[in-house]
């Protein structure tokens, strides 16, 4: 495969053109909006997802948190567990790998093509420090060279589709802008971009002047990610971006588990919302009290959890510490039954 620099664009690059194709394309999204469930480790783990979709519905997919490849086999598929299609029936997912070696990264995805998948996607966005000073995740996006040379080495032997998750950039909201356009000679299916940079972490705003300067730099759909936490918020950013199809949601959704339906024109009645919250919350913790080693675990996970879902309810910081003092799982279920009762939101 030639290098990127001796690629020849097939496409016109006048960024006006650009503009003008992405806002033809508002009235096909208008009522259709395409939701993916983002990932977040530690929570949305495969039970997580395909519980979420059971109880509430209104996902079209998720991408699952990040793996790293083995290079060597015979592969261990504990470690793939997370992706395993048994446990994956519910809801569809997207595998994601963060690696910058050309080679473990072919190993996985042999093995991903092996389980019948038909699409990967490459993690240029992780923000945790412990990732970008290897220069994964956004910690590589300062390097647009390096991540060229990858996908050089990577697409010509890859047997699966490829799309990529990724930020503004690291440290400069110039990163990504002046890699997208380099990105044009690749065929991917797709780049989600979550609007703030590697060094924000989730702190801060997302940066939607930035994320607008981009949709005119790339011919590859484009997904939208962070911050949608209410059907107001999607309203206000799909009327700013109409030519987006796809929207990634992550911490909103784990906060807020009707936001899907509530997109898509849903409407519950009180008792309605309390019965699928509480039915949710109770298969959670049924099905991990099965699956985790002992009640502490149990209990980390289920605080670990409430930390968003808290935002749920009314005084979700009263409602949160409660549940964080909880050191049984007795206390825990206690406090948890008394929580439903006197705070949920709109029940």
């Amino acid at each position: 495969m030639k290098s990127a620099a001796e690629k020849k664009t097939i496409h016109d690059n006048d960024p006006v053109d650009r503009v003008n194709r992405v806002a033809s394309q508002a009235s096909i999204v208008e009522h259709n909006p395409t939701i993916i469930l983002a990932p977040l480790r530690g929570i949305t783990d495969a039970l997580f997802r395909q519980l979420l979709q059971k109880h509430f519905g209104g996902l079209d997919s998720a991408l699952a948190p990040f793996i790293n490849p083995q290079q060597k086999a015979p592969f261990d598929d504990r470690l793939l567990r997370d992706v395993l299609p048994e446990a994956n029936r519910s809801l569809g997912i997207t595998p994601q790998i963060l690696h910058t070696e050309a080679e473990g990264f072919l190993t996985l995805a042999r093995r991903l093509t092996d389980l019948g998948y038909q699409e990967i996607n490459w993690n240029l966005g992780c923000p945790a420090p412990m990732v970008t000073r290897k220069k994964r995740g956004s910690g590589l996006l300062p390097y647009p060279d390096e991540i060229l040379a990858f996908l050089d080495q990577v697409i010509p032997r890859l047997q699966v589709r490829l799309s990529i998750k990724t930020r503004l950039g690291l440290e400069q909201n110039t990163e990504l802008q002046d890699l997208l356009p380099r990105l044009d000679d690749y065929p991917l299916t797709g780049i989600t971009i979550h609007a703030r940079l590697g060094r924000q972490l989730y702190k801060g705003q997302c940066d939607l002047e930035t994320f607008e300067r981009c949709l005119a730099l790339s011919r590859h759909p484009i997904t939208y990610n962070g911050d949608i936490t209410s059907r107001a918020i999607f309203h206000d950013m799909h009327q700013r971006f109409p030519g987006i199809q796809s929207w990634m949601i992550g911490r909103g959704l784990i906060s807020n588990p009707f936001l899907a339906q509530e997109i898509r024109g849903t409407k519950l009645t009180p008792d309605e919302r309390h019965e699928q919250l509480h039915n949710f919350h109770q298969a959670l913790y049924t099905s991990y009290k099965e699956r985790l080693a002992g009640p502490s675990h149990l209990l980390g996970r289920m605080k670990l959890i409430w930390s968003y879902l808290a935002m749920s309810f009314a005084n979700r910081e009263k409602v949160f510490k409660r549940i964080r003092k909880a050191n049984t799982e007795e206390q825990y279920l206690a406090v948890v039954e008394d929580v439903f009762i006197e705070n949920l939101i709109g029940a």
